[in-house]
C-alpha cells in the first residue's frame, strides 16, 4: 500500500473512532471537507504541518499515522478517546491539551531513563 493510502487509512480509522466528521478535521485544518476526503482516500499528499495538527487531535504520535501494521493500528484504535458533538474551538482545545499530555509524558520518560 502506498504511504498516502496508508495514512488515510489510518486518519479515517482514528477519525470514525472518535466521533469527529470530516467537516471538523477540515475545520482544524484550515481546507474544504472535500480535502479530507481526498487525504482518507490516499489520492492527495497531505502536509507534514496537518499531519502534527492531526496527530494532536487524535492523542497519538505522528508515527501513528504512518503505522501499516493493522494489529497495532488496532491498539492504537482501543485507547481513542471518543468525542461527542463538540465546536469547533473545543476541537483545537482538544487537539491543544492532548499535544500538551504527550510532550510531558515525553519529557517524563526522558527523566526517568536520566535518572535510571
Amino acid at each position: 500500500m502506498k504511504t498516502t493510502q496508508t495514512i488515510g487509512v489510518n486518519i479515517r480509522k482514528y477519525r470514525l473512532a472518535q466521533g469527529y466528521t470530516q467537516d471538523h478535521l477540515a475545520n482544524l485544518l484550515g481546507v474544504k471537507r472535500e480535502v479530507i476526503s481526498y487525504y482518507e482516500n490516499g489520492t492527495r499528499n497531505i502536509p507534514v504541518t496537518s499531519l502534527n495538527k492531526l496527530a494532536d487531535l487524535f492523542g497519538i504520535e505522528l508515527e501513528e499515522l504512518l503505522e501499516e501494521n493493522s494489529t497495532i493500528a488496532s491498539t492504537n484504535l482501543a485507547f481513542a478517546f471518543r468525542s461527542e458533538s463538540f465546536t469547533d474551538t473545543d476541537i483545537h482545545s482538544i487537539a491543544e491539551f492532548k499535544r500538551i499530555v504527550l510532550s510531558y509524558l515525553k519529557m517524563n520518560n526522558i527523566l526517568n531513563a536520566v535518572n535510571d
